[in-house]
């Protein structure tokens, strides 16, 4: 990779980002196309800051990760349709100054999850209340899927959704999960904390579509469970790649090589482990 003054400079911005395959799956993707482009990673406290560095800096896009999706709103020029009916953003792009925030984390999940199952009228049971609980919740929902939010929070479980038309349920009645497809969207299972699970295993059942946004490492505690008991099982590495792809393309406007990111992703994961 050549970079010089006209390098266009992107980056994920989150905290934790030390274990993000982003910079490794977008810079493949850069250099496949023959693009002019660099993508890094900033472990990021202040999401307003970070913000307002994107402008001063000129960095052409951002993707937006763990804990700052929601914040990040507050903070741009536009949202797309989607991004504003959502309430949470997963990406950024910087046109001449003008941010403008989008969600593509929903779609990405709903391309995953579409190559093992059906969605429409299904229940599907989401773990978490964060930015990519939103983003899914909403797309589940506009597929004709039936979404409950179990969360430790109650309040924050309440107020999402309410906003996205789910159900609620909160982890201290938690006994059985009455689901078709379960989808964990918190970081429990993420490097270094690999040996946690959301949820028990005498939640799941064998029937169970399991779902796990976590790539890193990419056979989870929950999704190793969930394969024991004979579940069908997703990883997180699908919803990642194909979320990343509709970045690439929003940041440069040519296709994004599908095949080679996840070719990337995949093969870093495997030197990792």
């Amino acid at each position: 990779m050549s970079i010089n003054a006209e390098t266009a400079v992107y980056a994920v911005l989150g905290d934790p980002v030390t274990h993000s395959l982003s910079p490794c799956m977008h810079n493949c993707g850069f250099a496949h196309i023959g693009y002019n482009g660099v993508y890094v990673a900033f472990r990021v406290k202040s999401i307003e800051q970070a913000i307002t560095a994107i402008r001063a800096l000129g960095i052409r896009g951002a993707s937006i990760t763990i804990p700052h999706k929601v914040g990040a709103v507050d903070f741009l020029d536009e949202l797309d349709e989607t991004a504003l009916q959502i309430g949470a953003v997963n990406t950024i792009t910087n046109r001449n100054g003008i941010l403008k925030g989008y969600n593509t984390d929903g779609l990405g999940a709903v391309k995953a999850l579409s190559e093992k199952t059906e969605i429409k009228g299904r229940q599907v049971a989401i773990i978490g209340a964060g930015g990519a609980a939103r983003a899914i919740g909403f797309s589940i929902i506009s597929q004709g899927g039936r979404a409950t939010i179990y969360n430790r929070s109650k309040d924050r479980g309440v107020k999402l959704a309410k906003t996205i038309g789910a159900e609620f349920c909160p982890f201290s009645e938690l006994k059985t999960l009455n689901c078709s497809i379960l989808i964990n969207t918190t970081p429990l299972g993420m490097i270094p904390h690999t040996d946690i699970m959301p949820v028990r295993k005498e939640n799941l059942t064998r029937d169970m579509v399991v779902m796990d946004i976590v790539y890193n490492p990419l056979h989870t505690c929950l999704l190793k469970t969930a394969e024991d008991i004979g579940c069908r099982t997703i990883d997180g590495v699908a919803m990642f790649v194909y979320q990343g792809a509709c970045q690439f393309e929003l940041w440069t406007g040519q296709k994004a090589p599908i095949t080679v990111m996840k070719e990337a992703v995949q093969s870093a994961l495997k030197n990792k482990g």
